[in-house]
């Protein structure tokens, strides 16, 4: 193991514990109603998640001391298990709106689609860093990356989860684009990519009403309208009654039954309910902040693989915040994608961790903040 030449990038570790510890507060004010209507407790989702946050904390603090080099020995063992229990969750998943994405192991539902994100990403990394001498190739350098990506989205799309396999898709595309892939390659692979995802998108009613709604297709007095548009409306409502200051915490009206998913992937609308345009802003800021010092850690890292590793895992975040925000707030069709480190999860927050941490081992290895020496006394160098 390599011994780290300097201290982790506080610039990301202070705002993602942040965001982590903030989100106890707004997961709260967001299941209240719901857990005391479920569970007959309003702390319900509250102690849950606070668990989940703790655990986070813990195992990105212990992944930051792990020298990074070690995931680039495991990554194809990762994405083979990631594989096989995208496999199983077909077969013995919980079910839930119609869609089989967990695995039940009786402490803790597992969802494979979060360690497939994070094996991907991973093994990527590795791929990008072996190939490079002939990346440009067809089959030696860009077959190889498709193999991968078609069958985990292929997978993930049978769940059916028609958003994760988006978002997956475009981070595979991403790191390829990154990586130097040929681009003749990579845009074929993109048009075409775009032509299946629009095909699976209109072969269920529901999904294909989502897109009608997000355009403007149904009439007001259509059965069709209020089904379709009610969960963006509803986040809408909650964003325009939040203003610039919000109405205060815990003094939202949209969880109270009326926002579906007001915990998970609409919980960026509740916060804007409660903290308004003001809170909203810190919270895009602190991810801003992220990005950046992400990116600062990939062009500073020490080598080809903590360069794609840390890249990668900083378009994840912000694929994943930007596709948030811009279904909550009506620029993209709605669609269930979770906000990194806010709404309430528990293998998403886990994996999540892991991601952190390996990052700040990366920047503590590239010695953005290079530990002080302690200068020898004189009488220390004479013996």
């Amino acid at each position: 193991m390599k011994k780290n030449i300097g201290h982790i990038d506080w610039f990301i570790m202070i705002p993602v514990v942040g965001l982590m510890l903030f989100s106890l507060a707004f997961v709260y004010s967001a299941s209240a109603t719901i857990a005391e209507q479920k569970f007959g407790g309003a702390e319900k989702l509250l102690f849950n998640h606070g668990i989940r946050i703790i655990a986070g904390i813990v195992i990105m603090l212990a992944v930051s001391k792990v020298d990074y080099h070690f995931w680039q020995k495991i990554s194809k063992p990762v994405l083979f298990v990631s594989i096989a229990t995208l496999v199983v969750v077909l077969f013995t998943g919980e079910t839930a709106k119609g869609a089989a994405r967990w695995i039940d192991l009786g402490f803790f539902n597992f969802q494979p689609s979060e360690l497939a994100k994070f094996a991907m990403v991973l093994h990527f990394a590795v791929l990008l860093t072996n190939k490079q001498e002939y990346i440009k190739e067809f089959k030696r350098g860009f077959l190889p990356f498709m193999i991968w990506t078609i069958l985990i989205c292929g997978l993930i799309a049978l769940q059916p989860n028609f958003s994760t396999m988006m978002v997956m898709f475009l981070i595979a595309v991403s790191m390829m684009f990154i990586g130097n892939t040929n681009l003749i390659h990579l845009a074929l692979t993109a048009f075409v990519g775009l032509i299946a995802s629009a095909s699976y998108a209109v072969s269920a009613t529901y999904r294909m009403n989502r897109i009608k709604a997000f355009f403007g297709m149904f009439d007001s007095s259509s059965e069709h309208f209020e089904s379709s548009s009610y969960q963006l409306n509803q986040a809408l409502i909650a964003i325009g009654n939040g203003g610039i200051f919000g109405v205060g915490p815990g003094q939202n009206r949209q969880s109270h039954l009326f926002l579906p998913e007001s915990y998970g992937d609409f919980i960026f609308s509740i916060i804007g309910e409660e903290y308004g345009f003001i809170g909203l802003f810190v919270i895009l800021a602190a991810f801003a902040l992220i990005f950046w010092r992400g990116m600062i850690i990939a062009k500073k890292s020490p080598d080809n693989f903590g360069y794609f590793l840390a890249i990668g895992i900083t378009i994840t975040f912000a694929i994943y915040v930007f596709v948030n925000a811009g279904v909550n707030t009506g620029l993209l069709p709605t669609t269930g994608v979770p906000m990194p480190f806010i709404s309430y999860g528990g293998t998403a927050v886990i994996f999540y961790a892991v991601a952190v941490g390996i990052l700040l081992n990366i920047s503590a290895q590239a010695g953005i903040f290079p530990k002080v020496q302690k200068k020898k006394t004189s009488e220390e160098q004479v013996g």
